[in-house]
């Protein structure tokens, strides 16, 4: 596999980085104790093939805070690029790891996405878990395109709250593309895209075990959970993963990042060294 920019793998086109969930949460910490920005895109084997339909799509992620490994196969990528302290960054457990490392240093946290009930359960779940998180402020946006006037009073809203972290359950790819288009009118250091980890925390839907999730089968867990909603996606990634991955690691095609400024710009609207 080629070496991209350090602490990276190139996974498909798509610039994974070598973290695990301790290394993933001092970053982002760090990051915001300087008062830097930046969103952080939590990505899985689908996510990375959806990357090779959409260009912009992978060029967003390749200008990401961090791209960690949501998913067992992008670690064993990972390793196999010579990462061998690289760990699986799940998103629900990014997000309790950073509520629990918050409740020290005052992390305030700002939760967009879902709905109304949803995220009332999730407040009431998280503050049982940590009395002493700080959560600024929370909105669920409705089910369609939103119009300027609207995105300008959500930046405001988040702005106000004077939130450290933007928490984004709106599923991938659209928290990706959110994230993307929203950055450059939020304050917050950090925008993190972590999909389903609503549902789980505020107890709606149930996560696999531990031992499955480490084996690299949750999808099949999954699937037998949800397989009308989930038969099509994995049918295609699974064996696509597999197939692109090998030629990958053969030397027998070649997957641009795609991180020319150019293609940055047309990802964010941002210059590549912002």
């Amino acid at each position: 596999m080629s070496w991209t920019r350090p602490g990276a793998a190139n996974v498909l086109g798509v610039n994974i980085s070598a973290v695990n969930l301790s290394s993933a949460t001092r970053r982002i910490e760090n990051a915001i104790s300087l008062g830097k920005k930046g969103y952080v895109c939590v990505r899985d084997a689908h996510g990375v093939i959806r990357c090779q339909r959409d260009a912009r799509l992978r060029a967003i992620h390749n200008h990401a805070f961090l791209v960690t490994p949501d998913g067992m196969p992008l670690v064993w990528a990972l390793r196999r690029a010579g990462y061998a302290d690289a760990g699986r960054v799940y998103g629900p457990d990014l997000m309790l790891s950073l509520f629990r490392a918050g409740e020290a240093s005052g992390l305030r946290h700002f939760l967009y996405g879902a709905t109304a009930a949803t995220l009332e359960k999730l407040q009431t779940r998280l503050l049982e878990k940590f009395p002493n998180a700080r959560i600024t402020g929370a909105y669920a946006p409705p089910f369609r395109a939103l119009c300027p006037q609207e995105e300008a009073g959500i930046a405001e809203r988040i702005n106000r709250s004077g939130t450290d972290i933007v928490w984004v359950g709106l599923g991938s790819p659209k928290q990706e593309l959110w994230m993307a288009e929203m950055r450059g009118r939020l304050d917050a250091p950090m925008l993190i895209g972590v999909g389903a980890a609503f549902d789980f925390h505020a107890g709606l839907k149930r996560q696999a075990p531990k031992a499955i999730q480490k084996s690299g089968l949750e999808w099949a867990f999954r699937l037998v959970h949800e397989p009308r909603r989930l038969w099509r996606r994995y049918a295609v990634t699974v064996p696509g993963f597999i197939c692109l991955s090998a030629l990958q690691r053969l030397g027998l095609r070649q997957f641009p990042t795609d991180d020319a400024p150019g293609a940055i710009r047309a990802a964010t609207g941002q210059a590549a060294d912002e």
